[in-house]
């Protein structure tokens, strides 16, 4: 499995009544599916995992998965899995059930063990599963070379992201992988990927996920295609006026790399709802000044999206406060 694109990560859409809402996320999958992500990740971070018991898990990725089907697009879709034990391992089976393309296998709850414990933990996972497997390199699973060497041997073990930003210890990591000779995939899972892809991409790590995919695409992929295509003047334009003032908002309170996301689609016109607890919502304040980053955004994907790119950048009209701008990109 390769990812070619934009690593999306979808949010969770919660109804009035506080469950999922299974017609606003088949809607939110479906829209940003023609700016071509690499790949879709359902019930991850960015769509509360945390927040979701077993079953909503499964029930989140069988829409997805059913939504990519549909749509004909040949994305793969890897669900979350983790936590304690028996919900990680629940959690693979009913994602192979739906039909999903592998997993992203997040931290165990609370506890931390031995890197003997750790290893013995994604075992017991791939013992559940035919499913490819991404590591999640974060919180309770902090993988150590040695622990990569070891689970590199496994062929369900495709690829590696980092959620911890320590550059040095995922250098290590990326040379044990090569060591092994797979060619696992990495990526950059930090908050906002896009303002440090450039030190991850110098030490092997050439893939990011990115929240702000879901809530802005059409300047997602224009940053991803100044990234790929090497226009770092286009690529630093868009880190200082968009993603530095989004990480300043982001990092005023705890959870906002989530609840900014939601904040966002709401903005444009996607009534996703609110975050779960613990997480919380912007303010009405903070929720204005979001409003006023989306409109800067979108301006400048409209002026610097290159020709011919309407697909998977299209312009879209300023993301003012109660405005509806998730229209379909116009066809290739």
């Amino acid at each position: 499995m390769t990812f070619d694109g934009v690593l999306f990560f979808p949010v969770t859409p919660f109804g009035t009544d506080g469950g999922v809402d299974h017609g606003l996320l088949a809607e939110h999958v479906a829209s940003r599916l023609p700016h071509g992500p690499g790949a879709v990740f359902p019930a991850c971070g960015t769509g509360e995992f945390h927040a979701l018991s077993a079953a909503e898990v499964a029930e989140v990725v069988r829409t997805t998965v059913e939504t990519v089907a549909t749509a004909d697009r040949r994305v793969p879709v890897l669900a979350g899995a983790g936590g304690p034990l028996g919900h990680a391992i629940e959690n693979a089976r009913s994602a192979e059930a739906a039909g999903a393309d592998g997993l992203l296998l997040l931290p165990p709850y609370l506890v931390s063990g031995t890197t003997a414990g750790l290893v013995a933990y994604v075992e017991a996972v791939l013992a559940a599963t035919s499913l490819p497997v991404v590591l999640y390199h974060r919180g309770t699973a902090r993988y150590t070379p040695d622990a990569v060497r070891r689970l590199a041997a496994h062929p369900q073990i495709i690829g590696f992201k980092d959620g911890t930003g320590d550059i040095g210890a995922t250098q290590e990591i990326v040379l044990a992988a090569a060591a092994t000779g797979r060619e696992l995939q990495f990526f950059n899972g930090l908050l906002t990927a896009e303002l440090t892809q450039g030190a991850f991409r110098g030490i092997g790590v050439p893939l990011y996920s990115s929240a702000a995919f879901a809530m802005i695409p059409e300047l997602a992929v224009l940053h991803y295609a100044a990234y790929t295509s090497g226009d770092e003047a286009l690529r630093l334009r868009l880190l200082e006026q968009f993603y530095v003032p989004l990480v300043r908002l982001r990092d005023e309170t705890p959870g906002f790399g989530v609840s900014l996301i939601k904040a966002g689609l709401r903005i444009r016109g996607l009534a996703v709802g609110s975050v779960r607890p613990p997480l919380v919502d912007p303010t009405g304040e903070q929720e204005s000044r979001l409003a006023a980053l989306l409109d800067t955004g979108l301006a400048l994907a409209a002026e610097l999206a290159p020709s011919g790119e309407t697909d998977r950048a299209a312009p879209a009209a300023p993301a003012t406060a109660g405005s509806s701008t998730l229209a379909a990109p116009a066809p290739r």
